[in-house]
């Protein structure tokens, strides 16, 4: 069973790791700062040793990470590398992250999907298009990222995330399981719920933050999309 180490502690940028096993250009290891492509937040960029690491995944088990190497790189079962994430573009993914939970603490309607990428993100509403006002969004998400909110993060059973049904706010992604815990994300009087991804530790983190655009995505889904006001 891997570590995954990014879960308790997302600032975590590098470690030391074994190579479990080989799969063509692609290596998992017995332990990993790197998040893989899930819950709608892309997947770390770095190196394994002297290796770029293009993309991360997850493997067919739900304790494994497949790391996506170079074509030509030559890793062996048992080496033991530095592994390193690429920092400055993970922050970016945590800040957009964390905008997406005040993003949905802000608009007020059942989120049908969701998306993070290295320079915006966004989420899609069931909700009515005349109620989505570009202005109103953005001011009252910087007086949230302003307010300097502290994030935290904790474990609850799966059993405990079936009592509770609310936790669960995607309708389109479900939150990681397998283990029999499943992991919460809260910004308290802000907003809770189930979620496996990386995120800072105060919104004020953030910065500023721009509604890109808003528009229709068929009859359930009106898409906006946030990007940072400064260029991030």
């Amino acid at each position: 069973m891997a570590e995954f180490l990014f879960r308790e502690n997302p600032y975590l940028t590098a470690c030391e790791a074994r190579v479990v096993a080989v799969h063509a250009n692609a290596v998992e290891l017995d332990r990993t700062v790197f998040y893989p492509l899930g819950g709608g937040q892309a997947g770390d960029t770095g190196t394994i040793g002297p290796w770029r690491v293009l993309d991360t995944r997850k493997g067919e088990a739900a304790d494994s990470v497949l790391h996506l190497l170079d074509p030509e790189a030559k890793p062996e079962v048992g080496m033991k590398l530095a592994i390193s994430i690429d920092w400055e573009r993970r922050h970016r993914l945590m800040r957009l992250h964390t905008a997406l939970h005040l993003l949905g603490a802000v608009v007020k309607a059942p989120v049908t999907g969701g998306r993070i990428g290295d320079d915006k993100a966004h989420l899609d509403f069931d909700i009515d298009m005349d109620k989505l006002v570009k202005d109103e969004i953005e001011e009252r998400l910087n007086a949230l990222t302003q307010a300097a909110h502290a994030t935290r993060f904790y474990w609850i059973t799966d059993a405990e995330l079936d009592a509770r049904p609310e936790l669960v706010r995607t309708m389109s992604v479900a939150p990681p399981r397998g283990e029999g815990r499943v992991r919460l994300l809260e910004i308290p009087g802000v907003d809770l719920q189930a979620c496996g991804g990386t995120h800072v530790k105060s919104t004020a983190e953030i910065g500023r933050l721009a509604v890109a655009r808003i528009r229709s995505e068929g009859k359930r889904n009106k898409r906006v999309t946030l990007t940072f006001a400064d260029g991030g």
